[in-house]
């Protein structure tokens, strides 16, 4: 049997479930419906559902001992979720807006040996976000392409 290569889902085990979605909010991401305030909240992030959840609820959800359920704060957990967008500019701005919605800059935009540009922010729960002008993921209707 074969598993299917279609992420659909990335739950995020966040500390403070309201602040995450603050911070994901101001970004301009659209929140679901079907989230329920004080347990968990979605957002379409380009037909990949981003839930937030309280992290100590996702780690028993997952069978993960309580205390392995967290990442220090400002560590890296050894992951990390990319956006790609069509230009320098569009790095810079939302680099820009995570840092006002109340992220921290890991590592500022700049030109990478592969041929592209990017940054990173850490979410208020520190999960790194890459920005990135990438030409080895071409966008096709606004979304990177695997080539």
């Amino acid at each position: 049997m074969s598993v299917p290569a279609a992420l659909s889902i990335v739950t995020l085990g966040v500390t403070d479930l309201d602040r995450a979605v603050a911070f994901y909010s101001a970004l301009g991401w659209r929140r679901a419906d079907s989230s329920v305030d004080g347990a968990i909240s979605w957002f379409d992030a380009g037909g990949v559902a981003v839930g937030l959840f309280p992290r100590a609820e996702l780690a028993a959800d997952a069978g993960v001992p309580p205390e392995l359920s967290g990442v220090p704060a400002g560590s890296f957990s050894g992951v990390t979720l990319a956006i790609n967008v069509a230009d320098e500019a569009a790095v810079d701005a939302a680099l820009a807006a995570a840092v006002a919605a109340g992220g921290t800059l890991a590592r500022p935009a700049r030109r990478m040996e592969w041929g592209g540009y990017s940054g990173y922010v850490a979410d208020p729960d520190g999960f790194h976000w890459e920005f990135a002008v990438n030409p080895g993921f071409p966008l096709v209707d606004g979304r990177a392409v695997v080539p």
